[in-house]
């Protein structure tokens, strides 16, 4: 794999065209409701046959992403860089499935899941209040994790391949990990996992599309948000509400991690004909979907949900098949965004 390459303006012209052909006929609206109605059979199905084997951990996850350690944790993947996403993206065969957003949200709310061992703390509408006050509601609540100094949360995390990586690196700290995803057959994987403790972690079925979705833990409480391959799954016109209501569980100064597809992705551009729902958002063979962003809409995405950019960008790198002689330019979107802390009172 090759880092950090430029594309000719052959390179871009010839996406550009691909795309273009690819996605020249659309999926009737009439049929596009299956890929929400049946959303949660697909995911079941897919982790139902491949259990945990599918996916690898992820040994790059601490190297761009620092945020999620406490101060004082050290990471116990120190051998992992960026260039090993073919761990979790493995080569391309050709198929119409992407392997690593197999395991991700629907695009759409329809299925309500809910954890009934959840206290049902309600996404507040205001970020206002003083700092000091909410903490202090913090401390007197009742939830998983709520004595931990440091609080991080994993939307669609799957079978846990970025949950045990951060688990093993925060076990003696300080920290607490949640992590939902859409699929129960996914989370009963993590915690049917060896190094799954509710100590350190707490696991819960959560579908992030539903307006009214419940939490277990209160607004204004977390450190750090992470959604790696996630965002892309769902239908474009629902993502802004989703970062919205997340970025309301985020403290003041707390970080939104965001790891996706960028446009024109290998991935994006082998699709067939006949597979396009609408721009630049496709549904794979097995149901599943997937969005191609660029870095203006993940900066107008975070940004509207009133959070200041700390980084933003196009990760481009060129995978080679050797044995079946094909290049592949990978197209990823890598992005930090911060929760301001409120104006000091006139």
């Amino acid at each position: 794999m090759w880092d950090h390459v430029q594309w000719t303006e052959e390179d871009k012209e010839n996406a550009r065209q691909k795309a273009k052909e690819n996605s020249c006929i659309h999926i009737p609206l009439e049929e596009q409701g299956t890929f929400d109605t049946e959303a949660c059979q697909y995911w079941d199905k897919f982790y139902k046959m491949h259990q945990e084997k599918f996916f690898k951990d992820r040994k790059w996850l601490f190297l761009e992403f620092p945020e999620l350690l406490p101060s004082g944790a050290k990471s116990q993947t120190t051998n992992g860089r960026l260039g090993d996403q073919q761990a979790s993206h493995p080569q391309p065969t050709g198929s119409s499935t992407d392997t690593e957003t197999r395991h991700r949200q629907h695009n759409g709310p329809t299925h309500h899941h809910r954890n009934a061992d959840a206290p049902n703390h309600q996404t507040e509408s205001g970020q206002g209040a003083a700092p000091d006050r909410n903490e202090a509601a913090i401390q007197a609540a009742t939830f998983p994790g709520q004595h931990a100094s440091f609080r991080i949360l994993e939307v669609g995390c799957g079978v846990g391949n970025s949950v045990f990586p951060i688990v093993n690196s925060i076990k003696e700290t300080d920290a607490y990990l949640y992590c939902c995803d859409f699929s129960p057959c996914a989370i009963q994987l993590v915690k049917d996992h060896p190094d799954y403790h509710d100590s350190v972690c707490h696991a819960f079925v959560q579908d992030i599309c539903e307006e009214m979705a419940s939490f277990p833990f209160p607004p204004r409480s977390l450190d750090v948000i992470l959604a790696v391959f996630v965002l892309s799954s769902i239908h474009p016109k629902r993502m802004q509400g989703i970062v919205n209501r997340l970025s309301t569980y985020l403290k003041h100064g707390g970080t939104f991690l965001f790891r996706d597809y960028g446009r024109y992705d290998f991935s994006q551009l082998r699709f067939k004909r006949g597979r396009c729902l609408s721009e630049h958002f496709y549904t794979r063979g097995d149901g599943t979907c997937v969005y191609f962003f660029t870095k203006e809409e993940v900066h107008d995405l975070f940004s509207s949900a009133g959070l200041e950019e700390i980084q933003n960008l196009e990760d481009r790198r060129l995978q080679v098949n050797r044995g079946k002689k094909v290049a592949m330019h990978r197209v990823w979107m890598q992005s930090k965004y911060r929760k301001l802390y409120p104006p000091p009172p006139s």
